[in-house]
């Protein structure tokens, strides 16, 4: 999961906002800041459909390279490679539509997603109450990508309708989230599976800030330096 925040991200313009929810897959590439392990840099880089492409078409070079006589033929094949891109897109590298409803049965879908919108819903009250906010609408976006056969890759943050914005959240705030959005059985995982099978990739949990209780705005106040 990468916080996606004015402190987290080296690419700050990719944080304007024009309407809510503000997505990143597919329009913006999010490059975390400060050292980036290589597992997670790899994670990011394969985002990127060219490189995805040329990796699909590998095997038409290697085809060529070996056996030069069908060098000619395959470069004046574009057919057959259109096919194997959209292959390795759609049957390798997603989920076929034939095979979503077997990753999760709809009951325990269901659970996952009520038990996402509690757990996101008790980390905007922490936020909101910590801010001594009483008016508007806050987002809490959760994002994933869609290349199911790699490790979830998650971006949350915290949106605002007054703006619209996302908002630069403190380090306690990010804690907050860490510790408090993705709790067992809700994981990271668990929430990819369900997505897969409904192909549906993005989560908005809205929260208004005047339901806050006041038990919750003095504990906030009392946790203040």
């Amino acid at each position: 999961m990468l916080i996606v925040t004015e402190d987290t991200v080296r690419n700050r313009g990719i944080l304007k906002v024009r309407q809510l929810p503000r997505k990143f897959f597919g329009r913006v590439t999010v490059w975390p800041k400060g050292p980036v392990r290589i597992l997670r840099f790899l994670r990011i880089i394969v985002e990127f459909q060219w490189i995805r492409y040329t990796l699909a078409l590998v095997p038409f070079l290697g085809l060529g390279l070996t056996w030069n006589n069908l060098a000619m033929p395959l470069a004046q094949a574009p057919l057959i490679m259109l096919a194997m891109i959209w292959w390795v897109e759609m049957r390798i590298l997603r989920v076929p539509k034939s095979r979503r409803a077997g990753l999760i049965d709809t009951a325990s879908a269901e659970r996952g997603l009520d038990l996402l919108q509690v757990q996101a819903r008790a980390v905007l009250t922490q936020i909101a109450a910590g801010r001594g906010l009483r008016t508007g609408t806050l987002h809490l976006v959760i994002e994933q990508s869609d290349l199911g056969v790699f490790p979830p890759l998650t971006y949350v943050s915290v949106q605002s309708e007054a703006g619209p914005e996302i908002l630069s959240l403190t380090a306690e705030e990010q804690e907050v989230i860490r510790h408090g959005l993705f709790m067992s059985p809700m994981t990271e995982q668990l929430l990819l599976k369900i997505n897969k099978s409904q192909d549906t990739f993005l989560r908005d949990v809205t929260f208004e800030p005047r339901t806050v209780s006041a038990h919750a705005r003095m504990t906030a106040a009392l946790s203040r330096p």
